[in-house]
Formats: C-alpha cells, structure tokens, sequence
C-alpha cells in the first residue's frame, strides 16, 4: 500500500511528497525541501521566527502540520523578491534602514510584514505594531523595523493607505 501524498505550491513551484501529513510545515521546508531561511526560534508559535505567508496570511510554520498546507499556496522567505527578479520593497527597506542585528528573526518579520502590506489592511503606525507583535526580536528595538515598514508602504502604495 503506497503511502498518500500530499501535494502544495511553495514559491511558486509545484510540490508533492509522500511524507506524514503530521510532519510541521517548518520541518518539512527546513528537512525535505532544503529552505532553511524560515528559522525555528520557540517551536510554539510565540516568537514569529518561522513566520511564512500560506494563501495570503502569515502562519507560524512551527505550528502547521503539512496536511493542513495541503493544496495551499505556500510563500517563505526564499521566495519572496520583487517584480524585476531582484529584492522585495519589504527587503530593500530592511536593508535601507539597517533593519537587522543578529538576522535570525529577519525572515519572519520580512514574511510577517509583506502579508501586512500586501493585506489591504490601514496601514498606520498602531496597525503595523500591531501586525508585527508576533515576532520577537531582541536586538533591533524595533525602531528600525517600524521604519522599514513606513518605507516598504510607500513602495506599495496600491496596497492601502501608508504609514503616517
């Protein structure tokens, strides 16, 4: 009896596997598809490190099991990049801003805030707080953070109103 399979899109590209639909989504990118950019910090959903966008909205991939990312669109940090093939607005403005310390909480918060920005959602300084509380850094303060994302809503400005 052959074991079933489960079938997804990741960045874009057309996966099916025959691993355990029990197995975390985090572990199944990490182990299986070699995407080691979506870290795991807490492994129960508190620190935002594994943040990636499934259909739409962020989710903690440490607390997804691979059946439920099933027939779902699955976007993690290596797939993210912007229309011309190089850096996301989200990307650049961290970079812009120096947005970054250690690095080990970067790719969540890049996931966390493009699903942010991309939402439609108002896009005023208490949202942004707000979206981000999430994910946990303890080496930016955060100050950084916040204006890499009033500058990545800038270059998104079809995607709702920007941070005042």
């Amino acid at each position: 009896m052959s074991k079933p399979t489960q079938t997804l899109l990741v960045n874009g590209r057309k996966v099916t596997t025959c691993a355990e639909p029990t197995t975390r989504l985090l572990d199944f990118l990490r182990d299986e598809l070699g995407l080691t950019g979506t870290k795991e910090g807490c492994g129960g959903g508190e620190c935002g490190a594994c943040t990636v966008i499934v259909d739409g909205s962020p989710v903690c991939s440490c607390l997804m099991l691979l059946g439920s990312a099933a027939g779902k669109e699955v976007l993690t940090v290596e797939g993210l990049h912007g229309e011309d093939g190089g850096l996301h607005p989200v990307q650049q403005a961290f970079v812009d801003h120096a947005a970054v310390q250690c690095g080990f909480c970067t790719p969540g918060l890049l996931m966390n805030a493009t699903a942010y920005l991309e939402s439609g959602d108002p896009k005023d300084p208490q949202s942004v707080r707000h979206a981000l509380a999430g994910n946990l850094c303890r080496c930016t303060g955060y100050a950084k953070i916040l204006d890499a994302v009033e500058q990545a809503s800038r270059a998104l400005p079809a995607q709702g109103k920007e941070v005042q």
